[in-house]
């Protein structure tokens, strides 16, 4: 299901004492979190006056929060973005885009299960699919993914031995 708001991070503190906010993101690099001019916090549109990456976390400066104690205020809000506004690369998705699809057996047609959680690892995400069994699917595209429709509310999986959780 298409998003009008994504969900990339949280406010998780302040950084010095001018009011800069520490943004940790969840599932995103932390310059593609930094690369936006307007951000959502709690829903409510908020210009971005300046940007940056550091270490891990991306450092955002907001109008009205000029000190350390403005910014220590904004702790635990949830950052978002614009769907519209963000591009991503043809056959790549959000996350949050993803929760919620029916997932088919590409072989079969049959239903394996709803997507429940996106997990992240080193190498790729893995796709947790509950239904009768849990399956357990590696994001690589063409080798288990055959096809997503954010739009009609499916994904087609390559399904093989092993994926499901209870199988040796």
């Amino acid at each position: 299901m298409r998003l009008e708001f994504i969900p990339v991070g949280t406010v998780v503190n302040a950084h010095g004492v001018r009011g800069e906010i520490k943004v940790h993101p969840e599932g995103f690099d932390p310059a593609f979190v930094a690369g936006f001019g307007t951000v959502y916090l709690d829903g409510r549109p908020v210009e971005v006056l300046s940007a940056r990456v550091h270490k891990n976390v991306a450092l955002l400066t907001l109008p009205g929060v000029e000190d350390m104690d403005a910014a220590l205020a904004l702790k635990g809000r949830r950052v978002s973005v614009r769907r519209a506004d963000a591009a991503l690369p043809a056959g790549e998705y959000f996350d949050a885009e993803l929760l919620g699809l029916t997932v088919l057996d590409d072989g079969t047609g049959a239903v394996l299960g709803t997507l429940e959680r996106v997990l992240p690892y080193p190498a790729h995400k893995v796709y947790e699919v509950r239904g009768e069994r849990t399956y357990l699917i590696p994001a690589v595209p063409d080798v288990f993914i055959a096809a997503v429709d954010i739009d009609g509310g499916t994904m087609r999986i390559h399904n093989m031995k092993g994926l499901a959780a209870d199988e040796d």
